[in-house]
C-alpha cells in the first residue's frame, strides 16, 4: 500500500495540539476544578484523527456538555457544535443555550481528564439534561 505525503497544515496542527497537550499535562495537581453534571465547559478537545470532533482555534478548543462525573479528576462529556442539522439526525440532540440552537453529538462521547476543561460556559436545565442522557443511552439498546 502506498502512502501519500501528509499535507504541511495537517502535519503542523498535529504537531501544535502535541505542544498544547504538554502543557495541559504538566498543570499541577494542586490546581483544584470544580465541575458538575449538566454543566457546559470549554475544553482542549485537541487535533483527532478522522471523523472524530475536533477543538477549533489556538486553543484546540469545543464546547462539552459534562454527562457523567466520575472523580475530580476524570468526567464522561459529549461535544456540543454551532453546526446543528436541519434534519435532526439521531445522533445530534438539539438543545437552547443563551437563546440559540446547539448540537449535542451523542456518538462522540469521551472520557477526559478534567485538566483539559479550560473554563465553565453554561448549565443547561434538568429536562434538556435528561433528554441527552435518554438519547444517548438509547443508543446502546
Amino acid at each position: 500500500m502506498k502512502r501519500s505525503r501528509i499535507p504541511y497544515t495537517v502535519a503542523q496542527q498535529f504537531i501544535d495540539w502535541a505542544k498544547k497537550k504538554i502543557q495541559h499535562n504538566i498543570i499541577p495537581n494542586n490546581t483544584e476544578i470544580y465541575f458538575e453534571e449538566r454543566e457546559i465547559w470549554w475544553v482542549a478537545l485537541g487535533k483527532n484523527i478522522g471523523y472524530e470532533v475536533d477543538g477549533k482555534n489556538d486553543l484546540f478548543e469545543r464546547p462539552v456538555l459534562i454527562l457523567k462525573k466520575y472523580s475530580k479528576d476524570m468526567c464522561f462529556v459529549l461535544p456540543m457544535t454551532t453546526q446543528v442539522k436541519k434534519d435532526a439526525p439521531w445522533y445530534q440532540i438539539q438543545v437552547i443555550i443563551e437563546d440559540e440552537l446547539r448540537g449535542v453529538n451523542i456518538t462522540q462521547g469521551r472520557v477526559i481528564s478534567t485538566k483539559r476543561l479550560l473554563r465553565k460556559k453554561d448549565k443547561l436545565d434538568s429536562e434538556q439534561f435528561e433528554s441527552i442522557r435518554s438519547a444517548f443511552r438509547k443508543q446502546f439498546e
